[in-house]
């Protein structure tokens, strides 16, 4: 455990099995090897491992790490019930509560899911995993205080702990009393605002944007529910006049890796009656962010009841319900941020803590559960992680899985395992596929499958198909599509960030 800890798996490895050659049932000794190869993103192998140790020893122990693959295979009632289930019969497992903590925010229960990580954390302080999410519970100031006695006893080869440095840097310029704070300035409590037509072609709509004034500077951002906050290419930047306070790296869909990037502050964001002061601005190196000037997340507005309104090309800003107790509808605070935010949390593990989400203050008191109004009973319940709303998706008679709402993605896309239980697949070189991260490798073409989400059930011809191991591996869940803008354009959305829900509604 010792081994895990510290990342040498390999040696870890070679201890557990030296362990199961004396105890050939060692609960212990599976539930780390399944972890280790968790950590290795090697699901499978993980998986086997546990149903191995669990024929050889029914433990509490080997329960929650059952779990905790069920968890990252996209199943997460299951990984629910396991978990349960051993705190239930009395099993003190501290990774239990973790696991349970991972649910609860998953599901915008972050008062329930800071409850939770905190008695992980008082079980075991000591646990990296626990402590890096209960971290991120932390306010500001203890977050430094800690981060700064990390970096004090970590390796200085450590490539995390030139992260956590870098994130630790960006933490205290915002802290500074001198600097000011990312704020919305315009008392907006609802809004219209009109879409920008972006084309693929001169016949064919690519997505839609909205015109964004940076700094004076106007520039017309995609409107992209699978992005957070900003992103601008180098251009539009300089154009702005925003400078670069740190590097950081950002990565998306392809398989060349994270691109270069930079963090700036622009002093003045205009979107229509919006405007917000002395935000994060991210900055990709290249010329172009996927052959547009940036991007626009929709988490930018999250705390207003987002509607994307496709076929009259409008976005609405309205306020959210008003939760019982509250005395006042509370005023819309800033949701603007950087990736480089969560630079310190392992990439298994979930992101919950960005600016203007409840899940990030440091007492029980200032966390929120989901307040489903009246009027929203008939909306679907999402899983967030940080940015990115996944919505339980049934592709045809397969156990559900777990889609990612992407208005920035031109095609619905599903991963070539989840199509083969449903359908045939084959290769299609003709097929190019582009994101943040350069071009997709391998690209394959998917026979009919009928999708269902929320009330809608939509029957697609030749799926696109690849990997997307590395958003699954960001999320901390298996991702197993995306449905795109082809989609999404048909419909008018509503997206309630706060309470993880939405409502799909089709419009002839």
């Amino acid at each position: 455990m010792s081994l895990y800890r510290k990342n040498n798996l390999a040696a870890a490895i070679d201890k557990y099995h030296q362990v199961l050659q004396q105890r050939p049932a060692s609960p212990d000794a599976y539930a780390g090897l399944t972890r280790i190869y968790l950590k290795q993103r090697n699901v499978n192998l993980a998986l086997d491992t546990a149903n191995k140790g669990l024929t050889l020893s029914d433990s509490a122990r080997l329960h929650v790490a059952l779990g905790e693959v069920f968890f990252r295979q996209g199943k997460i009632p299951e990984a629910e019930q396991e978990w349960v289930k051993v705190i239930n019969s009395g099993g003190v497992e501290s990774r239990a509560y973790l696991g349970l903590a991972r649910v609860r925010n998953a599901l915008s229960m972050y008062r329930k899911g800071k409850l939770m990580i905190d008695k992980a954390h008082e079980l075991d302080p000591s646990d990296p995993d626990i402590e890096n999410y209960w971290v991120e519970t932390l306010r500001l100031s203890e977050r430094i205080q800690y981060l700064e006695s990390y970096i004090a006893r970590t390796d200085t080869d450590s490539e995390d702990r030139a992260d956590t440095l870098r994130y630790l840097t960006y933490l205290k310029m915002r802290a500074d009393g001198s600097g000011k704070k990312c704020r919305m300035v315009s008392h907006v409590t609802s809004t219209e605002t009109r879409l920008v037509r972006l084309l693929l072609d001169p016949n064919h709509l690519r997505g839609y944007g909205l015109t964004v004034n940076l700094n004076g500077h106007s520039t017309k951002l995609m409107l992209d529910t699978g992005a957070s906050g900003i992103l601008v290419d180098r251009g539009a930047a300089e154009k702005a006049g925003i400078g670069r306070l740190m590097e950081t790296k950002i990565a998306g869909i392809g398989d060349k890796g994270s691109k270069s990037g930079h963090i700036g502050i622009a002093s003045s964001i205009k979107i229509g009656e919006l405007e917000f002061h002395d935000c994060p601005v991210e900055i990709l190196e290249n010329r172009s962010v996927v052959g547009e000037e940036g991007l626009i997340g929709g988490d930018v507005f999250a705390d207003f009841l987002v509607n994307l309104d496709f076929k009259k090309e409008k976005m609405r800003l309205s306020e959210l319900p008003k939760r019982p107790g509250d005395e006042a509808a509370p005023a819309a605070s800033v949701s603007l941020h950087s990736e480089e935010e969560d630079a310190d949390v392992p990439e298994d593990a979930d992101k919950t803590a960005a600016p203007g989400n409840a899940a990030a203050a440091s007492s029980t008191s200032r966390f929120h559960d989901p307040y489903i109004s009246p009027e929203m009973k008939s909306y679907t319940r999402i899983y967030r992680f940080g940015h990115d709303l996944l919505i339980p998706t049934k592709v045809g008679n397969a156990p559900m899985k777990l889609f990612l709402l992407d208005t920035g993605a031109l095609q619905n896309q599903i991963t070539p395992a989840a199509a083969r239980e449903v359908t045939k697949v084959r290769g299609d070189p003709d097929m190019i596929v582009k994101g943040i991260s350069g071009s997709v490798k391998t690209v394959y073409s998917a026979d009919k499958a009928v999708l269902q989400f929320g009330h809608l059930r939509q029957e697609n011809q030749d799926l696109m198909a690849f990997d997307l191991t590395s958003l699954s591996d960001s999320a901390g869940t298996e991702v197993s599509g995306i449905l795109g803008f082809t989609l999404l354009h048909l419909l008018d959305i509503k997206i309630d960030y706060r309470d993880g829900l939405v409502d799909f509604e089709y419009k002839q």
